[in-house]
């Protein structure tokens, strides 16, 4: 089934031309609660420094972020760069990390596709690359089971997204017109009553009956899973191969430019933490549970974590085919202008890692820079 007709897309937030919309880019934290900016630096490891003497990186406290808070919290990042250091930095949304990217708070990011995308197309393709994949799924269809049976039920019902606009919303909206049924994209309204509840509150509105079920993304589909949800569906499921990417490697390209062999060290970190985390399940996932408690003051219990993190796929690949998909979604949503996204991918620094790693290299489906 190709790309173009599988159903949910996680759907791009949107560019200038819409700024009605602009607002939704602001919950790519995917339920997270902490938002600590500029903090120290990681204690350099022996050796010499590269040609920067400390490379400042983003990221979210989200599983989907396993990456950055298990490579970091290891030591895995460090190790590669020798003498130059890591500053951390963590936020809660999107934006707020390209900001940080454009005004040189941070070198390179862990983000999802909408912000990137639209970080990229704000700028007229100045700003940004893409360098590197980092996870894929990790949405679901979560329901009430007393209320909501099968696909066909979700008609008439009251489903939360995150935000209008925003990856897991667009994807909703795609999902709804596959099934031949109507929702005005603005106001959410028509065949399912289309909800924009932010992730930390999702919980409580289910609860509370104010919503019958969320398209949402890990760890608030296992929380409300806790609360007695059903999950009735997978978005992997709706993707070849069952991958699409929800977390990129972006890159600030006056960093990549005057520093190359950081960001290659960076991106040996990212390799070398991913063949990790696959090779050691529990202990990855205890080390990004740590990640989170240091970061938020909060550890995820066994019955929302567990289910979480086996819904997320570690990968160096950023499933660029996958990104054009979920624009052109967006786009026929209505929320997003067509976007050119020729030159967003710059995979050549990753594809020498993989490649001295004896690793397979990666695609970026006719969108790499020339």
């Amino acid at each position: 089934m190709p790309v173009s007709r599988t159903t949910a897309r996680r759907g791009l937030a949107l560019v200038a031309a819409l700024p009605l919309l602009a607002v939704a880019l602001t919950s790519c934290g995917y339920g997270s609660e902490a938002d600590k900016s500029d903090s120290a630096a990681v204690p350099a490891a022996k050796g010499k420094a590269l040609s920067a003497d400390t490379v400042k990186i983003g990221y979210f406290p989200n599983l989907t972020h396993a990456t950055a808070l298990v490579g970091i919290q290891e030591g895995l990042f460090q190790k590669e760069l020798g003498g130059t250091k890591v500053a951390p930095s963590t936020f809660n949304a999107g934006p707020s990390e390209i900001e940080a990217l454009n005004a040189r708070s941070i070198d390179i990011g862990f983000i999802g596709p909408s912000p990137a995308i639209n970080g990229y197309t704000q700028t007229g393709g100045k700003s940004l690359r893409i360098i590197g994949g980092s996870a894929s799924g990790g949405v679901k269809l979560v329901v009430n089971p007393a209320k909501i049976k099968t696909l066909d039920d979700v008609k008439g019902k009251k489903i939360a997204t995150p935000q209008l606009g925003n990856t897991q919303d667009v994807a909703f909206l795609n999902w709804i017109s596959e099934k031949g049924w109507k929702v005005d994209a603005q106001s959410g309204k028509g065949d399912v009553s289309v909800v924009r509840t932010d992730n930390k509150i999702t919980p409580d509105a289910y609860k509370s009956g104010s919503v019958d079920g969320a398209w949402v993304p890990e760890p608030t589909a296992s929380k409300l899973v806790a609360e007695g949800a059903k999950v009735l569906l997978d978005e992997s499921d709706l993707w070849p191969d069952k991958k699409f990417v929800i977390t990129n490697i972006i890159v600030s390209q006056t960093f990549l430019s005057e520093h190359p062999d950081v960001v290659e060290a960076v991106l040996r970190g990212s390799v070398k933490t991913n063949e990790w985390i696959n090779a050691n399940e529990e202990k990855a996932k205890a080390s990004a549970n740590q990640a989170l408690k240091t970061l938020s003051g909060k550890a995820l219990p066994p019955e929302v974590l567990d289910p979480a993190w086996q819904s997320i796929q570690i990968t160096n690949d950023p499933l660029a085919a996958t990104l054009q998909a979920e624009a052109d979604h967006a786009v026929k949503a209505g929320l997003l202008k067509k976007p050119d996204l020729n030159g967003i991918y710059d995979l050549g620094p990753l594809n020498k890692v993989l490649k001295a790693a004896g690793q397979p290299e990666v695609a970026d489906a006719g969108l790499g820079v020339k």
